[in-house]
Parts: C-alpha cells; sequence; structure tokens
C-alpha cells in the first residue's frame, strides 16, 4: 500500500498544501490503494530521511529541501517527492490505471507546471496569512523560515496589503482570465482535454483547494469561483469526487 504525507492542520482531514492537493487527486483519480500520514512541518525532514524519500529541490545554497507531498510504496520500496514526479511514478507502476499523464504530454504537463505557476503567483501571497493560522504554531513558523530561504528574502514581503491587495486581486482575474483561455481551446467539458481529467487539471485543483480551505477568511473566494463563467467552480465541482480524504 501507498502512505501519503500530506501536511497536517489544525482542521481534521483538511490541508492548505495547493502541492498535496495535486497528489491526492491523482491518487485518488487512479483508485490506488494508500492511507494519509499528517505530518507537521518541523517533521518533514525527518520523516522523509527516515522512508528513504528524496528531496523535492535544493535551497538557494545548495542544501536539500525536503516538502511535501511525498510518497512511500511499499509494494515496490520506493518514496517519491514533487506532485509532477509522484504523477509520473504512479502512472509507470499502476499503467492498468487511469492515467494521469497521456503519453505524449510529459513536456506539456511539465510546461503547464511552469506556465500555470506564473500565472497564479499572486495567489500564494494573498493567501498565506489565512494558511498559516489553520497550521501548528510550530508549523507555521516552520513554514516561513523554510520559505524565506527558498526565496531570498522576508516570507511576509511577498504579502500584499491595503491597495496593494486590492490591485493584486484584479491582476489575479487578469492571469486566471488567461488560464480560462487555455481552457476554451479543449473543445467543450470542464477539463484541460474536455471529458476527461489529467494531471493539469489536478494542478489548478490544488488551487482551488487552498481557496476553498481559507474561504472563511477571504470574502472575495466565492466571486473568483464565478469568473470566467463560472469556471473555476464548475471545474471544482468535476473534480469533487477525487478530493476524498482517505
Amino acid at each position: 500500500m501507498i502512505t501519503f504525507y500530506d501536511l497536517a492542520t489544525i482542521l481534521p482531514e483538511t490541508t492548505v498544501s495547493i502541492n498535496t492537493w495535486k497528489t491526492r487527486y491523482s491518487l485518488n483519480y487512479k483508485q490506488i490503494p494508500y492511507k494519509t500520514e499528517w505530518v507537521e512541518g518541523p517533521d518533514v525532514e525527518s520523516v522523509c530521511k527516515k522512508m528513504g524519500i528524496p528531496p523535492s529541490s535544493k535551497r538557494p545554497d545548495g542544501s536539500d529541501f525536503y516538502s511535501l507531498p511525498a510518497i512511500y510504496d511499499d509494494s515496490t520500496n520506493t518514496g517519491v517527492s514533487d506532485s509532477l514526479v509522484i504523477a509520473a511514478y504512479l502512472d509507470k507502476t499502476y499503467p492498468d490505471k487511469p492515467t494521469l499523464i497521456p503519453t505524449g504530454t510529459e513536456a506539456l504537463h511539465a510546461a503547464f507546471v511552469d506556465a500555470f505557476m506564473s500565472k497564479t503567483g499572486l495567489f500564494f501571497g494573498h493567501f498565506a496569512p489565512s494558511a498559516l493560522k489553520l497550521m501548528y504554531p510550530s508549523t507555521a513558523d516552520h513554514f516561513i523560515r523554510s520559505w524565506s530561504s527558498l526565496l531570498g528574502k522576508p516570507f511576509f514581503d511577498i504579502v500584499p496589503v491595503g491597495a496593494e491587495r486590492e490591485a493584486g486581486w484584479k491582476q489575479i482575474e487578469a492571469d486566471l482570465t488567461a488560464v480560462d483561455g487555455w481552457y476554451q481551446k479543449n473543445g467543450g467539458g470542464p477539463f484541460i482535454m474536455g471529458d476527461t481529467p489529467s494531471f493539469a487539471d489536478f494542478i489548478v485543483g490544488g488551487l482551488l483547494g487552498l481557496g476553498n480551505a481559507v474561504s472563511h477568511d477571504n470574502p472575495e473566494w466565492s466571486s473568483v469561483l464565478e469568473w470566467n463563467n463560472g469556471r473555476w467552480r464548475k471545474l471544482g465541482e468535476a473534480l469533487e469526487k477525487y478530493a476524498r480524504v482517505v
């Protein structure tokens, strides 16, 4: 069975990690048996090292950076990190299950990751304070330190306030409208490939998962879901069947 490591919060069976949502969608879509182990931020590195799970990236100083999502598959004694790498592993190891990254779209999916992040980076700063409130104090402190290290500047420098925040929402709407333009080329259906979901949709779903988790603290979120003729609400509804927590 696969053990899926997700970021623990003060709410039961709730995560505020955009990236772990991608892997939960992936596991549920492929219908692979798994269990969730909730991990607090300060414990992520030690858990990964214990299970032989590689770091997901490098810090600016060249040191290893461990983050979630991560999985350990005891059927192959393999640990994997990074949602895109995990998706590729699941497709390769479980080819009889629904495909996350259709053959021939590997490069397109890698490009989609970068393109979507470049279009939605402002969300991170807008939602971060609300997400921190849902983390255990030790996790919130760890999160701030880790991301300050990755960003090379104080974490809260990316959190907009006042007029900057209002202007940010206008830019976010423009950015999501660009993403909506990508979806409009799919020939119909709620997903990027029409009626069939793929990992690209789970990338977008990760953002929707975070937005829903912090919606109580961000009244703008209900409006965001209705942007682009309700595109994001409809996509969230289409993904709901793959969002269950196991």
